[in-house]
């Protein structure tokens, strides 16, 4: 099956402006199951929105205290910005690109037919296909694992001395993954995506207040903070650096945005650029808020995720309900996370087993709808509950996957779809993007990988951390 959209000839010919504004849907002849089931194009620029938020804006901004214990107030700061401003125009730079396509009447729905199309079959099959399937579906191991953390937080809070595992808490929220996961297409998670913006800003201000608390209370003024950076040799700094990089990165990274925009009705001219401004004014209301009062709340003392340093030795520093409802807040969000990083997969599968001639809800594709998406959630869950350092090796799929993807890929796209001049701003703005990104991209895997020969001493498999 095609996986582009053609749309009428006669819209080529007037210059794709026509094409721009028809309403038209994709002829439905010429898609695939995955991409006429699961990326239905029905959405606005509002629903837009809710995905982009919920696929960045999720939990693991709460390691962002802990990414700046590695750089100090100044480099933590600046990382944020620059961040923040290199995936905002890198987006937007994507979504241009693919409004250029939906212009031409080759409107793209994947971040694979993009590949296809502008650096040919081979990339898009070998290599961005692979590194956006290893990404999104470690982040759904990840949040599961996640899940199953914040799970066991609460239990531990409220029954101190009991005695179940961590394993049965990644299982209990695998088990919650297995009825989202039958959720029939991106589009339909619109009004949970909704709910997932308004959960990411309740326990970002809750961590937020917590952190200024403890911060401010005489407990901690007893415990001098220290800002300096860890590490015993230069050495140990300058990879803790390049660790806080990758961590900042995968933290605003995304990897589906043309995944996103296909869920968008045509016209899609303007509406990402709408989305992802409700995006970044969440992110500017949570990313900064979260890491600068988590660092100056705890110093170098901030743990992989904040919501740890609520607690002390098995005592909450703050009242038990606010550090429970935080943790029921996030454990809510991370399961709309898991679910929208689960749709390249579901769209995968319903290519491979769908039927596109058949009704979306015949018996011929619920079945292996059922039964496909249900055994990729418990191969996610076993692997989460298997290997808790999933974070080690997440941090390596994070230089690997999410830096190329989002700050690499989108400036290259743009470059060989509109050949800005070689003497223009633009063109020398993409390739130094491109350039610099790609060295820290590199580093980052090295700095990864080290990090994981470092703490190998500590794997075991179901391991109760």
């Amino acid at each position: 099956m095609a996986v582009t959209v053609e749309t009428d000839p006669k819209l080529q010919q007037d210059g794709g402006a026509a094409a721009a504004a028809s309403p038209d849907p994709p002829q439905k002849a010429e898609l695939d199951a995955g991409a006429l089931f699961v990326l239905e194009s029905k959405g606005s620029w509002v629903h837009c929105g809710y995905h982009l938020t919920t696929s960045i804006v999720a939990p693991p901004l709460l390691s962002l205290p802990f990414a700046l214990t590695l750089l100090g107030w100044a480099g933590g700061i600046v990382s944020l910005v620059v961040a923040a401003l290199v995936t905002f125009y890198s987006y937007n730079l994507l979504s241009l690109v693919l409004e250029h396509h939906a212009a031409m009447g080759r409107r793209q729905l994947r971040f694979r037919d993009m590949a296809n199309q502008i650096l040919g079959p081979r990339w898009g099959r070998y290599y961005v296909g692979p590194i956006q399937f290893m990404v999104c579906y470690g982040a759904v191991v990840a949040c599961t694992l996640l899940g199953g953390q914040c799970m066991k937080a609460i239990y531990v809070l409220s029954k101190p001395d009991g005695t179940l595992k961590l394993y049965v808490f990644v299982t209990i929220f695998g088990c919650f993954m297995l009825i989202l996961a039958q959720i029939p297409s991106f589009h339909s998670l619109r009004h949970i995506n909704l709910v997932s913006l308004l959960l990411c800003l309740a326990y970002s201000a809750c961590a937020t207040a917590a952190s200024i608390h403890i911060g401010s209370s005489s407990s901690s003024s007893s415990q001098p903070k220290e800002y300096s950076l860890p590490g015993d040799s230069t050495q140990d700094r300058l990879f803790g650096i390049f660790n806080a990089i990758a961590i900042i990165g995968t933290t605003y990274g995304n990897g589906i945005i043309p995944e996103i925009q296909a869920t968008v009705a045509a016209p899609v001219k303007g509406k990402m650029f709408k989305g992802l401004c409700i995006c970044y004014a969440v992110i500017l209301a949570t990313f900064f808020s979260v890491g600068v009062s988590g660092y100056w709340a705890f110093g170098n003392r901030a743990d992989g995720l904040v919501l740890s340093n609520f607690v002390d030795n098995g005592r909450p520093l703050v009242p038990k309900w606010f550090v429970l409802m935080t943790n029921v807040f996030t454990i809510l969000q991370l399961s709309a996370v898991a679910v929208v990083y689960l749709q390249p997969t579901n769209e995968v599968l319903e290519g491979t087993f769908g039927d596109p001639t058949s009704k979306q809800f015949s018996v011929r594709n619920v079945v292996p709808r059922v039964v496909s998406r249900s055994l990729s959630v418990v191969v996610a869950t076993v692997v989460a509950a298997m290997l808790p350092f999933f974070g080690d090796i997440n941090a390596l799929i994070g230089a690997f996957g999410f830096i190329p993807l989002d700050f690499i890929l989108p400036v290259v796209f743009y470059n060989l779809t509109f050949k800005p001049s070689k003497r223009s701003i633009v063109f020398w703005l993409n390739s130094t993007i491109a350039v610099v990104f790609s060295a820290v991209g590199a580093i980052a895997a090295v700095a990864a990988v080290r990090q994981m020969s470092l703490d190998a001493k500590t794997y075991r498999l179901f391991a109760n951390v």
